[in-house]
């Protein structure tokens, strides 16, 4: 008897579990709905299709190199800059400049984590800028990084007094990814902050706009390009099919080879497209996909990414469509929200070996 109380009341037993939860994920449902009723963090309805290009998640600085396909030649063009020597002036910018999904970031990440840069700059920073181009904000992001200090009711002069502190003699390399503000007024007052510094610091942008990469460049900016026919497929094949190999009936390479043909190189959407579609493994649901994807117009990335929601599982469409509960920024649990996804029935144990915690964190 005493076995069978234990048993029932372990993480194992999927009724006692959510039992367990039930009071947890109440109490996340009633914070939730405070938040929005007093718009504590300014939620508002979401109107996906016209926010998503402007707004985003903050990046990051690191992304594993063996996940990144097609990008050498470009990361050798950057990293030639960063080391070029000829160039006088002590702070130096280009700006890598492509439209959305090419991967700017993850370029400027491979650039950033490259040993051989390590080694060349005395500091390195990494700032994420997206809408949020204000001088004063953005000195505040760059010691933060810097420095890890509490800045909260600094003032502005003595922010600039210690980034001129941190920076001094120092040869540096910064990031400023996700860069849309236009205004070179403010960017010539940071930059005039960012001057005190070793010569052969460099400064690296990441924009969609070829105006920001004109205003901020030192150089000519970098312009992103989509990825050959061979290096496209070289990344669906590595998250399309099983054990990232090309699918053992012809029928279906061909298919997604005619779906790849589709998606203009553009890495984000060969992603997005071949994960979704990993889990497909019939040839007519192959096809089916090819027909609705033919009449997403060409390079129309919008579009894209939502037709490959719309053929994700029921399950994971809720998994998704629960994040927007969470404010812009929000750093969210992944232990509780994947708690949450299982209390909700959203997680599906599609593998006896996994637990529904492993299932939900893959």
């Amino acid at each position: 008897m005493t076995k069978k109380v234990r048993t029932f009341f372990s993480t194992s037993n999927q009724l006692a579990f959510r039992h367990k939860l039930g009071h947890k994920i109440k109490a996340i449902k009633e914070r939730l709905a405070v938040i929005r009723d007093d718009r504590q963090f300014h939620l508002e309805e979401r109107h996906e299709e016209s926010r998503v290009v402007a707004r985003r998640e903050d990046s990051h600085s690191y992304v594993p190199e063996e996940e990144v396909i097609g990008r050498d030649e470009d990361k050798m063009a950057i990293m030639k800059f960063l080391m070029d020597e000829k160039i006088e002036e002590n702070v130096a910018v280009i700006s890598i400049v492509g439209t959305g999904g090419l991967g700017k970031t993850t370029l400027a990440q491979l650039v950033y984590n490259d040993e051989t840069v390590q080694k060349n700059f005395d500091l390195r920073m990494w700032v994420c800028v997206s809408n949020d181009f204000t001088v004063r904000l953005l000195v505040e992001k760059i010691l933060k990084f810097a420095t890890d200090k509490d800045l909260k009711n600094m003032e502005m002069d003595q922010l600039q007094k210690d980034l001129r502190k941190e920076i001094n003699v120092k040869r540096y390399l910064l990031v400023l990814d996700d860069v849309w503000n236009e205004n070179d007024g403010l960017w010539l007052s940071l930059k005039i902050l960012l001057s005190n510094c070793a010569k052969g610091s460099r400064i690296v942008v990441t924009t969609r706009s070829t105006r920001v990469g004109e205003i901020m460049s030192t150089v000519e900016p970098y312009i992103l390009e989509g990825l050959d026919k061979d290096k496209s497929w070289s990344l669906f094949e590595k998250v399309a099919f099983k054990h990232g190999h090309e699918a053992s009936n012809s029928n279906i390479a061909e298919i997604g080879k005619q779906i790849v043909k589709k998606c203009g190189g553009i890495p984000l959407v060969i992603r997005t497209i071949g994960r979704m579609l990993y889990f497909k493994n019939s040839e007519t649901e192959w096809l089916s996909f090819l027909e609705e994807f033919s009449r997403v117009p060409q390079n129309d990335i919008l579009p894209t990414l939502k037709l490959s929601y719309d053929n994700l599982p029921s399950h994971l469409k809720q998994c998704f469509a629960s994040c927007q509960l969470f404010p812009k920024d929000y750093e969210i649990n992944v232990e509780m929200l994947i708690n949450v996804w299982m209390a909700l029935g959203f997680v599906k144990q599609s593998d006896s070996t996994k637990s529904l915690v492993d299932t939900g964190t893959s």
